[in-house]
């Protein structure tokens, strides 16, 4: 089914749909490239160019040669509160295996939990075909902190946050090994455990996250997350096995209202976060720069915004030095993606609309 998506050119967009901004990389040019999204929550490319973009009431679209198809074979999602149909990976051998991943909130008895499947993409890219749940955590009330980030790791096993489920500082899910809730998680590509360490629940790679709402490789491999944090204390954090990053035990924020979270901001054994904020900014999507269209710009890090309205660039050169990059456009950005012309793409929640930033002419 076709939705009434406006796809514009990159020569042929709007005036009132293209800004130019200053930027410590010069006058960038920032254009509506994709509008009349509903809710949308992460984006992806295929190969071939084409853009698949994941809408929050659980419909996938596939954006390719100017139409934006619906593609069929979704699975039911548990769209209440901040969940629904989440995150979308391409794996690196999708030319042969075609495979799509999605990352959503799935309805089960009792409540919902983080889920992750994956399906083949038709040829005309109209359906998911034979699509398989792979993994998915326990049942839990309410529709807060699904996490649900995908990140393909460098031997092609995939990574999957979770967040803790909006349980507080009280809380002590993402704390708890045996437990599926605030931790990454390890698997295989056809959903058994990659990671098996003692104590912990297979699959448990790392534990102590709050909700990382971005997640990607650094350039060597490493898997970086940014996550969120109460009333400040958002987080960078480098993912390695075994470890553990802190909450609800540590964190640099405080609690709504007020008042210490935990035992403070440091404790022995818990891991430090390369970057935090204060206040929060609510971090979501996560980019590390590899492109030549911005080489000034290359192996820094770029999450969105989801309260503040910008585009955080963070230099981990620099001491993870800051610039915002703040237009119009840039409201309540959700995800954050280079393209395979090394262009700049993020998604506004605000506009429903994906974005595209290249140096302005």
């Amino acid at each position: 089914m076709l939705r009434k998506v406006g796809l514009m050119a990159a020569m042929a967009a709007l005036p009132a749909q293209a800004e130019t901004v200053e930027s410590s990389a010069g006058s960038l040019r920032i254009e509506a490239m994709v509008t009349g999204l509903e809710e949308p929550w992460a984006l992806e490319f295929l190969p071939d160019g084409a853009l698949v973009v994941t809408e929050r009431d659980g419909r996938l679209l596939l954006v390719r040669d100017g139409e934006a198809q619906s593609v069929a074979g979704v699975p039911e999602v548990f769209a209440e509160g901040q969940g629904g149909l989440l995150d979308v990976m391409i794996p690196r051998d999708f030319a042969e295996s075609r495979e799509v991943w999605l990352s959503y909130a799935m309805p089960l008895e009792g409540g919902a939990a983080t889920a992750v499947g994956k399906g083949r993409l038709s040829e005309d890219g109209t359906r998911l075909d034979a699509f398989e749940v792979l993994y998915h955590g326990d049942a839990m009330r309410g529709g807060r902190h699904f996490g649900s980030r995908l990140v393909e790791a460098l031997d092609g096993t995939v990574f999957l946050t979770t967040g803790d489920r909006g349980t507080g500082p009280e809380g002590l899910e993402s704390q708890d090994p045996a437990r599926v809730e605030g931790k990454v998680i390890h698997l295989n590509r056809y959903g058994s455990a990659a990671t098996s360490l003692p104590g912990h629940r297979p699959g448990v790679f790392s534990l102590g996250h709050r909700n990382a709402q971005g997640a990607t490789l650094d350039a060597d491999g490493t898997l970086l997350l940014v996550e969120h944090g109460a009333q400040g204390g958002d987080e960078v954090n480098r993912v390695e096995a075994g470890r553990n990053y802190g909450w609800p035990v540590i964190s640099y924020g405080e609690d709504y209202g007020g008042g210490r979270i935990g035992e403070g901001a440091e404790k022995a054994g818990m891991e430090q976060p390369l970057h935090y904020w204060v206040p929060s900014i609510a971090p979501s999507g996560l980019m590390v720069y590899g492109g030549e269209m911005f080489p000034d710009w290359r192996g820094d890090v770029f999450t969105g915004s989801l309260n503040s309205d910008f585009l955080s660039r963070l230099d981990p050169e620099a001491g993870w030095a800051e610039e915002r990059i703040a237009s119009a456009q840039t409201a309540r950005v959700r995800d954050v993606v280079e393209a395979p012309d090394g262009a700049i793409w993020f998604l506004s929640v605000i506009d429903g609309a994906a974005y595209r930033v290249t140096p302005a002419e």
